[in-house]
Order: C-alpha cells, then sequence, then structure tokens
C-alpha cells in the first residue's frame, strides 16, 4: 500500500443517504486494509438542509477532514450543493453528479431564483464531470431511494477499491431485505459513463 490518502466528499440535502454512500465507502476502505477517517456535517440538515460528509483512507490517515482542492472523488446528489461545495475537489478529481434540483425554501418562497444554467455551470466547474439522474436510474428498479447508490456506483469507478469490498461494504450497511436492491442499484451506477 502506498502512502498516498485518497480523499472522498459527498454532498446533498438532508434525505438524500449522503450518510449511508459515505458509510459504505468507508467500509469498502476498511475491507480493503486500509485505515480510514470520517466526518459529516449534518446539523440542521434532518429533511432539506445542506449535508456534506469527508471520507479519507490510506495506509496512513491523520485527519478526517478533506482540505479545500484535494477531493480524488466528488459525488452531489443535488446539483446545486454540487457547486456549493466544488471547491474541494481536486483539479484532476472525478466528479459525480446526480441532475436533481431540491428547491430551497428561499426560492419557493420567491426570496430567491434557481439558476437556469446549472449544467454550464457544472461543465465548468468540473474538469472530470459524470452527470446524470440518478433518481431515473433508480427508478428502473422501482425505487427512487436508491439514488445514492446508483450515484455511489458511478463513483466507485473512480476508486481504488476491488469489487468484492464494495460487495461486502453494501451487504453490510444495509437491511437485509434492502440488500438485493442496492446491490442492483450499484452495478446500475458502474455501468454508467
Amino acid at each position: 500500500m502506498s502512502g498516498k490518502v485518497t480523499s472522498v466528499v459527498f454532498v446533498g440535502v438532508g434525505g438524500q443517504g449522503i450518510l449511508l454512500a459515505s458509510t459504505i465507502v468507508a467500509r469498502a476502505a476498511m475491507l480493503s486494509g486500509h485505515q480510514v477517517k470520517t466526518n459529516e456535517v449534518h446539523g440542521m440538515a434532518q429533511r432539506g438542509g445542506s449535508v456534506i460528509a469527508h471520507v479519507r483512507y490510506g495506509a496512513e490517515v491523520f485527519s478526517p477532514t478533506v482540505p479545500k482542492g484535494t477531493a480524488d472523488a466528488f459525488g452531489a446528489l443535488e446539483q446545486i450543493e454540487a457547486l456549493r461545495y466544488a471547491h474541494y475537489i481536486a483539479s484532476d478529481g472525478l466528479a459525480v453528479v446526480n441532475a436533481q434540483s431540491v428547491v430551497p425554501v428561499t426560492v419557493s418562497s420567491g426570496a430567491a431564483t434557481y439558476p437556469k444554467d446549472v449544467a454550464d455551470r457544472l461543465g465548468r466547474a468540473f474538469k472530470r464531470l459524470v452527470y446524470f439522474d440518478a433518481g431515473e436510474r433508480a427508478m428502473e428498479l422501482g425505487n427512487i431511494r436508491a439514488a445514492n447508490i446508483v450515484l455511489l456506483g458511478a463513483l466507485s469507478r473512480g476508486l481504488d477499491l476491488p469489487q468484492e469490498a464494495w460487495v461486502k461494504a453494501i451487504e453490510s450497511s444495509v437491511k437485509e431485505k434492502q440488500r438485493d436492491l442496492n446491490l442492483r442499484a450499484f452495478e446500475i451506477g458502474r455501468n454508467i459513463g
């Protein structure tokens, strides 16, 4: 194992499954023999507020916090949250962004407007961008709540963890009755891009 530390950042809004996705990455890294540190901010994000989670793994990891501009992989379940936290990604990092809009209360109340050129902004913010509708792909399985795992599958292609570690991490992170759904969602994501 090299001395490199791999940094992953997930962003979205409360209720989208950011913490589950980060837990699965952390477990897959541990199962692969890495030291892992995690950090998440979800104080007011019970439902609809901003959520950010950091995962760092390698032979030796000293801090759970991903320094700005160093994330090797960046997964966003909401596109404006991707823009809000784009400063975390390294110049050569992989960004996987869900083409979903969660309209904040400031927009629904008329105090602000939601940008109409989000796709263009994302293209300018991320050099290596995989941009797709994870919810639509999850609906192929009949469950939009699997969008986070579809996105994780696409993101996993940019990480150096073996397939069997991902499978074991998913199996140990979800309820038994949801395992098959989540494994299939992960495979859908792995085949995107």
